[in-house]
């Protein structure tokens, strides 16, 4: 006589199947929920230079008259470019250190070179000289600069740009406008003046601002440019490279198609050898890849070739897991009178060890490419540790309490089901 259908661990079975495949259809279409838009996951998603197009720049680090180049300068250099390109509003821009003098900036979604080097090597160097041309203070006291629509001099609404000295450069520039009251003031920006008010009374307040023919856009990169100061050392381009958008483009949908091939290669495997085990197993590494696209997009992580080289690599470690425990349910259900529930806690509890040993010494091969890696080995290191944690957890956790709702419901008895 067969075993009645348990109908609560078969709701709770289709259930969770129901949930998968909305969370799928919510990835690929993107709903709307109220007042609420849940878009694709793909508009989530950061890409980097080799997939979107860009600039990749190589620079040739020499010290400032006087100086010595030292790991210090280098690390002050990648910072300080690295808060300019971010003040400048550009997103998935990475900057890194080479060797000992040799800075790597790689900027996505800009074509022209030009504008590249200029955004990065600007040395900043602001000075405010009295009417002789003697250089009074520098910019080194401009605590901050801003971009504002205010009322000049002459009376008339434009874009200038506003500065807050600290308390050094208050009393400098206090001292300077009551030495030159009204006389001229210049001020200049890499030699070049950008602007020379007359000095109507003493400014004793720490603030000032720029005028001059520029619109906002013009008036905000000024700004920016100032926040940022000069470069600790000189830098002299070796090598500009351009990636087509076009380029890029086309290595992401081929990445995305290669991604969908070996995913469903995979889903077919385990169907044809594990049956009724690998249908179970594609529910779990359904749910993985959604877990990792999302958890992706919550890291706000930069996806690059070798970033979905890892994904894709850490799909068939998800099910990796799988097999060295469907051989062991098979092996415990064949040598053994015990009902196939039993083999699977016993072969759960007896692959353990093999799915610990096998995942947590990738593990460590992942986290020194992250530490000691750059670049795009830090990206591939990111995908492939954030697959080995997610993986174990579908494996282990999520695999084997959809088994035991499967089992539980009694739909299907039939060992020859589960490949055994």
């Amino acid at each position: 006589m067969k075993n009645k259908v348990n109908v609560k661990y078969a709701v709770g079975f289709f259930a969770v199947v129901a949930l998968i495949v909305f969370c799928a259809y919510v990835m690929i279409h993107g709903i709307t929920v109220g007042v609420y838009d849940i878009g694709k996951i793909e508009n989530h998603m950061h890409y980097g230079l080799d997939l979107t197009g860009g600039v990749n720049v190589v620079l040739q680090a020499t010290p400032n008259e006087g100086q010595t180049l030292d790991s210090d300068k280098m690390d002050s250099t990648v910072a300080a470019i690295t808060n300019r390109i971010d003040s400048l509003g550009v997103a998935e821009a990475t900057v890194t250190k080479q060797g000992d003098d040799r800075i790597r900036v790689s900027i996505p979604s800009i074509q022209d070179q030009q504008e590249a080097l200029e955004m990065i090597g600007k040395t900043a160097q602001l000075e405010f000289k009295s009417p002789d041309g003697q250089v009074l203070f520098t910019g080194d006291h401009v605590q901050d600069s801003k971009a504002v629509q205010q009322k000049t001099s002459s009376g008339v609404e434009q874009p200038v740009v506003t500065l807050v000295f600290d308390e050094e450069g208050k009393k400098l520039f206090a001292d300077a406008t009551q030495k030159y009251l009204n006389q001229t003031i210049s001020i200049e920006l890499d030699g070049e003046v950008i602007s020379a008010p007359r000095v109507n009374s003493v400014i004793s307040n720490g603030e000032a601002i720029i005028e001059g023919n520029m619109d906002m856009e013009e008036a905000g990169r000024l700004a920016n440019l100032i926040r940022g100061g000069a470069l600790p050392v000189k830098l002299e381009p070796l090598e500009v490279s351009t990636i087509g958008p076009t380029l890029g483009a086309n290595s992401l949908s081929q990445s995305v198609y290669a991604s969908i091939v070996g995913v469903i290669g995979v889903f077919l495997f385990m169907l044809i050898f594990y049956r009724g085990l690998g249908l179970v197993a594609d529910l779990a590494l359904a749910v993985f890849i959604m877990l990792d696209l999302w958890v992706m997009v919550a890291m706000n992580v930069t996806l690059t070739l070798p970033g979905i080289a890892g994904m894709i690599l850490t799909v068939g470690m998800a099910v990796d897991a799988n097999v060295i425990i469907f051989e062991r349910v098979k092996e415990e259900a064949r040598n053994s009178e015990r009902p196939l529930a039993s083999s699977v806690n016993a072969g759960f509890k007896n692959a353990m060890s093999s799915i610990l040993d096998s995942n947590i010494t990738t593990l460590i091969a992942g986290f020194v490419l992250f530490f000691m890696g750059s670049g795009s080995a830090q990206g591939f290191a990111v995908t492939l540790v954030v697959g080995v944690i997610l993986s174990m957890f579908t494996a282990v956790v999520f695999t084997r309490q959809m088994l035991k709702l499967f089992l539980g419901a009694n739909l299907i008895q039939s060992q020859a089901f589960y490949g055994i």
